[in-house]
């Protein structure tokens, strides 16, 4: 019985868990908007220093929040994006990430 029991909490916390890590795209979507002034640009460039700013949409997820998390944490060096990360909470990571990998690409 307890052996049920504890595989049954195993099961509802990898669903919780995995459920937060989804994100919520209508949440991130309110939460990306000063994401837009750059990466919502089709074919944007910095002017100084030039260089090509990253398309998010349909990027996948996973792959968004590692960006964040780096720049956040400071394993990824990039003025601008370190500073839209400084405060972000994991959730908030992943509901932007949903939301633009729901964008396609």
């Amino acid at each position: 019985m307890i052996v049920k029991m504890a595989g049954a909490m195993s099961v509802a916390l990898f669903s919780a868990t995995l459920a937060m890590a989804a994100g919520n795209p209508e949440a991130g979507r309110v939460k990306s908007e000063a994401c837009l002034g750059c990466h919502g640009i089709p074919s944007y460039n910095n002017v100084y220093p030039t260089y090509h700013v990253p398309k998010l949409s349909g990027q996948q997820a996973d792959y968004l929040v590692a960006a964040l998390k780096a720049y956040r944490d400071g394993q990824r060096q990039h003025g601008t994006m370190s500073a839209q990360a400084f405060d972000m909470t994991d959730a908030d990571m992943a509901d932007i990430a949903a939301f633009w990998q729901a964008q396609g690409g």
